[in-house]
């Protein structure tokens, strides 16, 4: 048997009498991937809390409650007396906003005179303001036409005329990626991938570090080769995230019912494009703890490096809209190339021209161990890194 199959062995052995690692690379991935598939529901923003402040309390104003009650994005949970009462329920989380009737909304509706309906919303939560937001203007829309619509009739217009002539342009909207807005479609996937880097940069460096009691043994092993023995230790690792990784996209792109994404490129494209993230993950840990083998601070830099990934991707906000200096610092995290060609996969028919820059990038960390692990050989023939904390 080779020296480097002779570590792959014994790492295999090691993995075989520890349950942790079995979870950390099979078990967590395959929860996570369930998890982020399943707890978005249908993937659609229903029955958000609001309140309505109805100063009115004619027929009217108890018409344009039943319409706003009618829609299934927010339902109207609470009445208040004030708009005081029904703001300290905003801020209190008991709703996420309120309409307000005025007193004069009927005199005003019915002698033609402007009238003002506001309504409030909590916009510190973004997308569940977003909703209410679009909702209830929307629904207010609708309210406010309704009378001149009955007036038109009475005077022998139709509602189609009318409509014409209140609306001379009508909007035809194609949201491209995610026909649904679906948010399922918009979070599963990428914040799957985020924790899966995450996990594979803790695992990484636990393992390296695990062999600070008998790092001697380790690279005897290898015959003093420190390059044998990172790539002998960390295949099986390798292995065992590709099939984690693998059996993820199944259950987000395979099983029907559990699926949220359509997939316009190619699933062996997705499968590529994990492979890469893997790799290049294992390979910026390895290349972490290699530069300063300790534990405590390795584990916290790589999960810095992970967390970054939440909003440096490009997922979440928009990498042109922040401070220029975070448009170089996006490039340098794995997961940032790795959203761009995966999004190539699922949006696009998968033109492997356009990602091309972004996949040699990930195929680059693998070097990146090569700059620091005679670093490590050093702290281990030294006795170093047997002292490390």
């Amino acid at each position: 048997m080779s020296v480097f199959w002779r570590v792959v062995w014994r790492e295999v052995g090691i993995i075989s009498h520890r349950p942790l690692l079995w979870i950390a690379t099979i078990g967590v991935p395959l929860f996570s991937a369930l998890f982020m598939t399943t707890i978005f529901g249908n993937g659609a923003i229903q029955e958000i809390p609001i309140g309505v402040v109805d100063d009115s309390f004619t027929a009217i104003s108890r018409d344009i409650v039943r319409t706003i009650d009618s829609s299934p994005t927010i339902n109207i949970t609470h009445r208040y007396t004030s708009s005081s009462e029904a703001l300290a329920a905003v801020r209190n989380r008991e709703i996420y906003g309120y309409v307000v009737l005025p007193h004069d909304l009927t005199r005003n509706m019915v002698c033609g005179t402007r009238s003002t309906i506001p309504y409030y919303y909590h916009y510190a939560f973004m997308s569940i303001g977003a909703q209410v937001e679009s909702t209830l203007r929307t629904l207010l829309t609708m309210a406010s036409l309704d009378p001149i619509i009955v007036t038109a009739n009475e005077m022998g217009v139709s509602e189609r005329q009318i409509m014409a002539f209140l609306e001379p342009l009508n909007s035809d909207i194609h949201p491209l990626g995610n026909a649904s807005l679906n948010y399922r479609t918009y979070l599963a996937e990428p914040f799957f991938f985020i924790m899966f880097q995450i996990i594979i940069l803790i695992t990484t460096v636990y393992v390296l570090g695990s062999e600070k009691s008998h790092s001697k043994e380790w690279l005897a092993t290898a015959n003093s080769n420190i390059f044998t023995a990172l790539a002998g230790k960390l295949l099986p690792y390798v292995f065992a995230f590709i099939a984690s990784g693998i059996a993820a996209l199944y259950v987000m792109y395979g099983i029907k019912g559990l699926a949220p994404l359509e997939l316009y490129g190619s699933l062996w494209g997705l499968v590529a494009a994990m492979l890469g993230l893997v790799v290049a993950s294992i390979s910026l840990a390895l290349f972490t703890y290699s530069l300063f083998p300790n534990m405590t601070i390795v584990l916290s830099a790589v999960s810095m490096i992970g967390s970054l990934g939440a909003t440096l991707s490009g997922i979440t906000f928009p990498i042109a809209s922040m401070h220029p200096i975070f448009h170089y610092v996006a490039l340098i995290l794995p997961i940032r190339h790795f959203t761009l060609i995966v999004q190539n996969q699922l949006y696009t028919e998968g033109s492997y021209g356009v990602v091309w820059l972004h996949a040699a990038i990930l195929g680059a960390y693998c070097l990146l161990p090569l700059l620091t692990a005679s670093h490590l050989h050093k702290s281990i023939i030294s006795g170093n890194y047997e002292k490390i904390e």
